[in-house]
């Protein structure tokens, strides 16, 4: 059964902080640097005002009252010793807080991704096979990344912001509670309108999100299909679908591009009313006497530091919206369910005995395709599954490898339910080869022992002699340490085939499990590799899915399926002399058509 989809949490930001608690010390030091910073960002604003004040007032300055000192002169030197001091504070923290905020984003990003890649692993192989591959992809790498750029610079720009706002305020109810209110009056405007932008960007940037998956698809998708489309000489066609894909991604920015941009006029025109209020009325002020040029000055230079930061907060906001949509996905992904999950039986050594009992089995919410079915494979024994397109002979066997559970029944190892056990136990007891083989980039010897990466070259040689893939494996440039290239495409299908096959040997599994796995070659190659099985199988339980019943007429069991019921089981000669449907099925693959059905 498909994995239900999760909801996403109202606040992806917030649920995030609460998932990483871990780091809260690393972000309490990134938040204290860029307080630090910021105080020494705005100290500079109040040493012009103090200078002033020395020039104007001389000996009756703040400064003077401060350092003890009448001469003009003096006082400008403590203030340019102090600037200096705080320019060096200024720098060093700005470079430790960036240094802070950006190991911490890279770390979550590090984490994050590794994490749901994991968690993308343990979901149903049925949950892979519904959701096209290009979206997920996008979701482990794009809204990684999205979530990681505004961890990096979206976060501390909006502390930076709002200690901005702070710290000048501090200043101004200091100085003047009158320009306090005119110069923070635009602020409540700004916000306001930052909430109505935000709700307008939410649904905006979700849809950048699904085209950005949908783009990612596409190329992921058509990239692994290139020779079908140079087959097909359908170049044109896919550019076409790629540059639709790439188009609507395109507009979907556009069309939040066009939203957060237009938030900026509404900023200027905020800055312009409070500029304007501080330099008329402070300049009153001054000329009335109540207030001093000094920090007059200060406050016509605050004006500014406190509001055209401001503008930035489209940028921040776009940022932040980004790296919600992208949190959202990624949360999203990580609280899909587990639907199979291992039990905690461990068998040492497991004896590879196979039972289904009463088993019903389908995909997703669709009927089943395997009713009520009763199989055994005893330990040591062949045993072959054929029967017609979609009889559920390749349901059967996900059910023995659990990469899903019935809907109904047991299947049972060792007469244990397959749900009680460890995956130790049960899929380090299969060996599997599958009809399309997948090869990893990376070298023959690399790929044989990709099930045990610990086996020694004498092991790795053994299982490739073992899988008669030896002779063409030495007879390659450089051995076994041949590069395969991605998927194995410098292979022909029979030398996957070969591959997969030890690979499938060297774990020394307990059950071999071969689907179609002949069915793709040619007949020298069908027949190394029946030699092989006949040999490997002698002392371990095989469970054969095959088309070819030549393959498998020697098996010590054939049970065949008919709309996933069995139809009949027993060997090759009894099932022939039966003249039911196998004997038709071997009647057609040999072109003996004068046999029929025995009459009912």
């Amino acid at each position: 059964m498909v994995s239900a989809a999760a909801p996403v949490p109202a606040s992806p930001l917030r649920e995030l902080s609460r998932r990483y608690a871990g780091y809260r010390a690393r972000l309490v030091a990134a938040v204290v640097l860029s307080t630090v910073n910021k105080v020494a960002d705005v100290v500079p604003e109040l040493l012009i005002g103090a200078a002033v004040d020395v020039v104007v007032r001389g000996d009756r300055s703040f400064v003077a009252d401060v350092v003890g000192a009448d001469s003009r002169y003096e006082q400008l030197v403590w203030l340019a010793v102090v600037n200096a001091l705080v320019w060096v504070v200024e720098s060093v923290s700005e470079y430790l807080a960036a240094l802070t905020w950006r190991r911490l984003a890279q770390t979550i990003e590090h984490d994050l991704r590794v994490e749901a890649y994991a968690h993308v692993q343990q979901l149903d192989v049925a949950w892979h096979e519904t959701r096209p591959a290009g979206t997920t992809l996008a979701t482990l790498n794009d809204d990684v990344n999205q979530l990681e750029r505004f961890l990096d610079v979206g976060a501390a720009a909006i502390l930076q912001t709002v200690l901005n706002v702070v710290l000048v305020g501090l200043v101004f109810a200091a100085a003047s509670p009158t320009l306090l209110v005119l110069a923070f009056a635009p602020i409540p405007v700004i916000v306001a309108g930052s909430l109505v932008f935000q709700r307008r960007l939410d649904p905006l940037y979700a849809r950048v999100r699904e085209t950005v998956a949908d783009l990612s698809g596409t190329l992921s998708a058509n990239l692994g299909g290139i020779t079908t489309i140079k087959a097909f000489t359908a170049e044109g066609r896919e550019r076409d679908r790629v540059a639709s894909a790439s188009l609507a991604y395109r507009e979907a920015n556009e069309a939040a591009i066009r939203s957060s941009a237009a938030f900026v006029p509404l900023v200027r025109i905020a800055i312009l009313v409070g500029f304007t209020c501080t330099l008329l009325i402070g300049g009153f002020q001054v000329l009335d006497g109540t207030l001093e040029v000094g920090l007059y000055s200060v406050l016509v230079f605050m004006t500014q530091r406190l509001l055209w930061p401001l503008t930035a907060v489209a940028e921040v906001l776009d940022l932040y919206q980004r790296g919600r949509a992208s949190a959202g996905r990624i949360l999203g992904l990580l609280a899909v369910p587990v639907t199979v999950q291992p039990g905690e039986v461990l068998l040492a050594e497991p004896a590879g005995r196979i039972e289904l009992r009463g088993v019903r089995a389908g995909y997703a919410d669709g009927p089943d395709v395997i009713h009520d079915l009763d199989l055994v494979v005893p330990a040591g024994e062949t045993h072959a599954v054929v029967g017609p397109t979609g009889s559920g002979k390749s349901t059967l066997l996900r059910l023995v490898l659990r990469f899903e559970d019935p809907r109904a029944g047991t299947v049972l190892l060792d007469d244990v339910d397959a749900r009680d056990l460890e995956w130790a136990t049960v899929r380090g007891a299969m060996g599997y080869v599958s009809q399309d083989v997948y090869l990893f980039s990376g070298t023959v010897a690399d790929n044989i022992a990709y099930g045990r990466p610990e086996a020694t070259r004498e092991e790795v040689e053994r299982a490739a002699r073992a899988a008669e893939a030896s002779a063409f494996v030495e007879a390659m440039p450089q051995g076994y340490d041949t590069p395969v290239g991605e998927r194995g495409v410098t292979l022909s299908g029979g030398q996957r085939q070969r591959l997969a096959l030890a690979r499938a040997l060297l774990r020394d599994p307990a059950v071999l499990v071969l689907d179609e796995a002949t069915s793709a070659v040619d007949n020298e190659t069908e027949a190394a590799i029946q030699r092989s099985l006949g040999l490997v199988t002698a002392e371990r339980t095989a469970l054969v899915v095959a088309h070819r019943l030549s393959t498998v007429r020697h098996a010590d069991r054939i049970w065949v399926l008919d709309a996933g019921r069995i139809a009949e089981s027993g060997t090759h000669d009894e099932l022939v002399a039966a003249g039911g449907a196998y004997a038709q099925l071997w009647a057609v693959q040999t072109g003996d058509l004068g046999v029929r059905s025995t009459p009912a």
